[in-house]
Order: C-alpha cells, then structure tokens, then sequence
C-alpha cells in the first residue's frame, strides 16, 4: 500500500488565487474556481513526490472523495481528497475562511454545515461544489440570540425533520434549527434550556457538548458536561418542538460528553470526559427513561495522567465501539459489544499516532478511520479489519492545523 507523508496545506491566498466573494456575504466567504483547486491539488501532491505525483488518472479521480477538516479555535475549513482504494489523503488548501468548532453533512443535499465557536454560536451553511470541493456561503443563523461568548461545541443533522440540532457550550442549551429547501439554515424553531452544575472547575454551570435523536425519532439526548447529565428532551419532528427535561445523571465529576445508539435501538453508551468511563445503557424508548447496565474506564490500568475521554463511535455493522483517551494517553480503545447483551469486551488499546486525538471518522467502506491529533497537528489514517475490529497505523499522514472534525462529502 503506498503511503502518504505529512503535508503542509498550501492556503489558496499564498497560491495567488483571487478570492470570489458571496455578494450576500461578502465578509465570510470565498470561492475558488475548480482550475485552481485542482490546480493546487496537483502542485501539493508533485512537491512532496507521493504516489498520486501529477494528474490523477480518470479511475483515481472518479473514486476519490472529498474531506473537510474543521479547526479547532481557529478561522478556516481545509480540503482534502481521500482515496479509499490506494488510502491516500491528499490536501487541496483552505476552502473556508469562518470560525469552526464542529462540522455535518446534509444526508442528502450537497450541504455543509459548520457550527462556531464565536458568540451567540453561529451554523453557517455552505454548498459543496462536488467537482472542485470549492464551497459557497447560502446563509447563517445564530443559535443563542442572546450572543454568548464561547459559543457550540456540536451540530448535527436529523434528516427526517430536516432540522439542524446545535449544543451550545457556552449558552448552555440546545437549539432546533430548520433547514430550508435551498439546503440554507434559519433561527431556531425551539431552544431547550439546561440547569445544573458540578464540582470540577469546568462545570460552573450547564454545556450541552452532543445532541442525537433516538432512533424512535421521539426523544433528542443531550449529553452535558457541565451539569453531569443527559437531558432527555421530547421531540416534535413536525414542528421541530424540544420540551421537557428528564435526566439521566451521571456520578458528580464525570462531564458527559458522547452517546451513541445501537442499531438495537434498546442499548446505548455513554463517554464521559472528565471522568474518561464508559457506561453501557438500555432506552426505554416508550418511557424516554435511561437505566445504567455497566460502567468501565477506558484508559489504562496503570495510567496515572490526566484524564479525557474525546470521541465515541460504531462500527457500521454495530459489532464494535471506538473510543479515544486523550490527555496524555493519546490512544484509541477498541470494544467488542455482546451481540445479546450489548456488554463491552476490551480488543484493543492503540496509539492515535498522534498527540490528542479530538475525533475521528469511520469510512462508510468500513475500512478506514482517519483520526483528528488535534495537538500534533496532523490526520492519521488508520485500516480496520472488519472481523477483529482492530486498528493498523497505515504510516499515513497528513497535516492540518489543530484539526477538530473530519467530515466525509
């Protein structure tokens, strides 16, 4: 398999490439035009003399996939393409100029959407031209009308309301955002506001950090950091109404930070950052209850640094769960889940090949998991043996500034 080094994103600006601005908004975005983005896709690719060196081939460009990248605390998306034949990545430059703290893709329209961290938490839609991977502002909203500094720490998608769900940290709540036909986004129909507190020094008052919708499409599971809780809100796909505020708490400290549904929709499990636990749970879908099955660490036995649970994921198939420690563990944990039971059995305990891995992406091939080394700087590629559900250091890198989303287009 040929392998990729480290390479440095060439920004478009220092390539020569005028920019196009968004008459709407001329301020935040840009556009670049497909013979520039390929032709910087070529020129990256021939200065670090990689197997892909020149114009790619009719059959490699017709099956490589593009890749965004957002910035953790900083001002810009990056591109890349991805190869999942040769697992190859190969970046093309920054294609958006907009604060970026997490990134979605509509499930259907060439959309993409990048939640903030700036005040008052803005989502900003953007069309993605498919050929080029160049972007185009369609419009913003806010998620916090009240414009509280520090702004969202998620955004996704629920494809059945056409609703983007935004948590925001600093506001300490939950928004319903509509998506319009033109794929743009609008203020929120609803807010759900959280309470509560904790005893870490981070936890001086609610931050909402995920927000998913059971797979019953009832209920929305808010996961919160600050008031060690998972807000279970109803769910109104009609009116895209959140109300309601059952709880599921967690032990004081712990700083809930992912869930993630099996495709049972009867088990979920819970990360925990501050805390770095793992807790198996059943749903109660008709009640919207939780009930705790089991409890684990993920780091290891004798780790005695600080601890940080980052990233939680399912293998496609539902058969293994990932996991990333980070604080100076800077590892991923791999657990089989029991095919009745749902329980977790440690496979493996692997390093991210990189320096605070903030999340990761699954393929949708199931063969690959491209890792965000948030602190490193770089995107690691893993291969994953979709019996075992083991991963494999590829060697594969590629460097992006404090990378904190990978999002396959």
């Amino acid at each position: 398999m040929p392998l990729l080094g480290c390479l440095r994103l060439a920004g478009f600006a220092k390539r020569g490439i005028a920019p196009m601005r968004n008459s709407e908004h001329p301020e935040t975005t840009w556009r670049p035009s497909r013979r520039a983005v390929l032709g910087a896709v070529a020129a990256s690719t021939a200065a670090a003399a990689l197997p892909l060196a020149g114009t790619p081939s009719a059959s490699a460009e017709t099956r490589r996939e593009l890749l965004y990248i957002g910035t953790w605390r900083g001002t810009q998306v990056n591109g890349a393409w991805f190869d999942p034949v040769d697992g190859t990545m190969t970046p093309y430059g920054i294609v958006a100029q907009v604060n970026s703290s997490w990134q979605a893709r509509h499930p259907s329209k060439p959309v993409l959407y990048v939640g903030s961290g700036d005040a008052g938490g803005t989502v900003s839609a953007f069309r993605i031209d498919r050929s080029s991977g160049a972007l185009d502002l369609i419009g913003q909203a806010k998620s916090d009308s009240a414009g509280t500094p520090g702004g969202l720490s998620y955004i996704g998608i629920d494809r059945r309301s056409d609703t983007v769900l935004a948590a925001n940290f600093a506001a300490g709540l939950t928004a319903a955002m509509p998506i319009r036909r033109d794929g743009g986004v609008d203020a929120p129909a609803s807010v759900a506001v959280h309470t509560g507190s904790g005893p870490h020094p981070r936890q001086t008052g609610p931050h909402p950090h995920h927000a998913v919708v059971d797979p019953s499409g009832r209920f929305v599971l808010v996961p919160d950091l600050g008031a060690d809780r998972v807000f279970i809100h109803e769910y109104d796909r009609r009116t895209r109404s959140l109300s309601g505020a059952r709880t599921y708490p967690v032990t004081p400290g712990s700083g809930p930070r992912r869930v993630v549904f099996h495709p049972d929709g009867r088990t979920l499990y819970l990360l925990n950052e501050l805390s770095a636990d793992l807790h198996t749970l059943s749903w109660n879908p008709e009640k919207g209850q939780i009930t705790l099955e089991e409890s684990l660490s993920i780091v290891a036995p004798d780790y005695t640094g600080t601890k940080s649970g980052g990233e939680l994921s399912m293998s496609l198939d539902g058969r293994f769960l990932y996991a990333t420690s980070r604080g100076t563990e800077n590892a991923i944990v791999v657990y089989a889940i029991g095919r009745a039971s749902g329980s977790l059995t440690l496979v493996q305990r692997v390093s991210s090949a990189g320096l605070t891995p903030w999340t990761f992406s699954i393929h949708r091939s199931g063969k690959w998991m491209l890792v965000a080394n948030q602190a490193s700087s770089t995107v690691n590629l893993f291969s994953i043996d979709r019996t075992s559900g083991k991963l494999t250091a590829t060697g594969t890198s590629m460097t992006v500034p404090s990378p904190d989303c990978i999002t396959f287009a």
